[in-house]
């Protein structure tokens, strides 16, 4: 999929429909001059749901349906006869999806399964007929229940990409190459800052036909709370991550610091995240002997304060044992 048709966030209008109104038909037929109240109900009007679609990866198809109508009830009709339903209309998101109220940004629910259906706004009830309302007193009613109104919202879709594990990173780590090696993605890879515009999804295959997903997302910089880079647009996409896996090149002034900086910036995007196990893959270290290798490996194990591996995704080193590790933290 290109960058172009990644979309992950989706505002719209959308509205149910009026419930019918019920009837005040009075019963005539030949030989029964006054067979009393036969009204029937309304109708209800037509919910608006969101439902979840495992074959979905994105938003694209609702980029440009920015008004979301259900149909309206059938008004009921003489013999008691009920009208007819409005049609619900059915919008179908990829799991993952978060619907927030646009107004006041309150998140209503997420669709995570398939097949999972929500209604975000309900079609209006259909009035009753005039034959509820006979009684000794009130032998003959001559009036019914008009339907209850739609109800409109706007909403707002925000895709959260569902992964195993997702990789954090400045721009030009190596996040997209190591992708693109572990994974049949084929993210677009080039040697500038911020070649990655939009995440990237892939599958890592692992032993006797097993498998986990890996999310690759936009690199972060320092200041990202202020908007610098990207800032925060991306984020959302590895807040369902089980994994964080941080990527750190070789030839980086400080592999500790630099750590540390993308760690302070997902707490001020949100402290929860903290909380995700972490591990640090120092990337490129194919232009690394032996002895640099063991002279970092000193200062990482005072330093850094959780597990590393040295990787190279180019000269394919370390990769099996990442998966391996991986494969361990996810199952554990």
């Amino acid at each position: 999929m290109t960058e172009g048709n990644f979309v992950d966030y989706v505002k719209m209008h959308v509205a149910s429909g009026n419930g019918g109104k019920g009837s005040a038909h009075l019963h005539r037929e030949k030989y029964i001059a006054k067979g009393g109240p036969d009204g029937g109900d309304g109708g209800r009007g037509g919910h608006v749901i969101i439902r979840g679609n495992e074959n979905l990866w994105t938003l694209l198809h609702l980029k440009f349906k920015r008004h979301i109508r259900a149909g309206h009830g059938e008004h009921g009709s003489s013999g008691r006869s009920t009208g007819a339903d409005g049609e619900d209309a059915i919008i179908e998101v990829p799991l993952g999806t978060v619907v927030r109220d646009t107004e006041t940004n309150k998140i209503l629910f997420e669709i995570t399964e398939e097949g999972e259906e929500k209604i975000v706004v309900e079609g209006g009830k259909g009035g009753r007929g005039n034959w509820h309302f006979k009684s000794s007193t009130n032998q003959t009613p001559r009036y019914a229940q008009p339907g209850i109104p739609l109800e409109e919202k706007d909403i707002t879709l925000e895709l959260k990409v569902l992964a195993d594990v997702g990789l954090v990173g400045f721009p030009n780590a190596g996040k997209s190459t190591l992708l693109s090696v572990l994974t049949s993605a084929k993210p677009k890879i080039a040697d500038y800052e911020f070649t990655t515009l939009k995440p990237n999804l892939g599958i890592v295959k692992y032993r006797d036909f097993q498998s986990f997903v890996m999310a690759d997302i936009p690199g972060i910089i320092e200041g990202a709370a202020e908007g610098k880079g990207l800032g925060y647009y991306f984020l959302r996409h590895i807040e369902r991550n089980s994994i964080l896996l941080f990527l750190i090149p070789a030839d980086a002034k400080d592999i500790v610091e630099q750590y540390e900086i993308l760690v302070d910036e997902l707490r001020r995007y949100n402290p929860e995240m903290l909380d995700k196990e972490r591990f640090v893959c120092i990337s490129k270290s194919d232009m690394l002997d032996d002895e640099l290798k063991s002279e970092m490996a000193n200062i990482l194990d005072k330093d850094l304060e959780c597990d590393y591996m040295f990787i190279s995704s180019v000269a394919q080193q370390g990769l099996t044992e990442l998966k391996d590790k991986l494969w361990n933290m996810l199952n554990t």
